[in-house]
């Protein structure tokens, strides 16, 4: 059980750090981009929120390709399984169970759909903000 546990929480440090990267580099744009733009509400609504959306929707995939690469690396799930899919439908916590993971390497999967249920509820925190911030910029309301 340890072992998962080392194996999982290393996953989920690495996801965090990816996404706190993402993050901070996605807020700094949309600030930027915000302050730039003299354009209609609409028009900076979709410059900010389109892109931003994008990009925290290829983080979560990038995400899902290390829990796979994790996955793959120990061999987590019967032979012949599809690794990305497999962590995708625990990233998402869908959990068709149609793959299994290998008795040894049970708590993966929970570990996963954890990293990845907090992961989309900080990108929703994120996406909020900055829609706020660009709504209020819209309306020229002091933040």
């Amino acid at each position: 059980m340890l072992r998962q546990v080392m194996v999982g929480g290393g996953v989920s440090v690495l996801n965090i750090a990816i996404h706190a990267l993402v993050m901070t580099t996605v807020v700094s744009v949309a600030q930027v981009r915000g302050t730039q733009t003299k354009s209609h509400s609409a028009m900076l609504l979709m410059a900010v929120m389109v892109p931003t959306v994008l990009i925290l929707m290829i983080t979560h995939t990038l995400e899902v390709l290390v829990w796979s690469l994790a996955y793959s690396m120990a061999n987590a799930a019967s032979a012949g399984a599809d690794y990305v899919y497999f962590a995708f439908v625990n990233y998402t916590t869908l959990g068709y169970g149609d793959i299994v993971p290998v008795e040894r390497w049970r708590l993966l999967g929970p570990m996963t759909a954890m990293n990845g249920v907090l992961l989309f509820g900080w990108s929703t925190a994120l996406i909020f903000e900055v829609l706020r911030r660009t709504l209020a910029r819209c309306l020229d309301i002091q933040e």
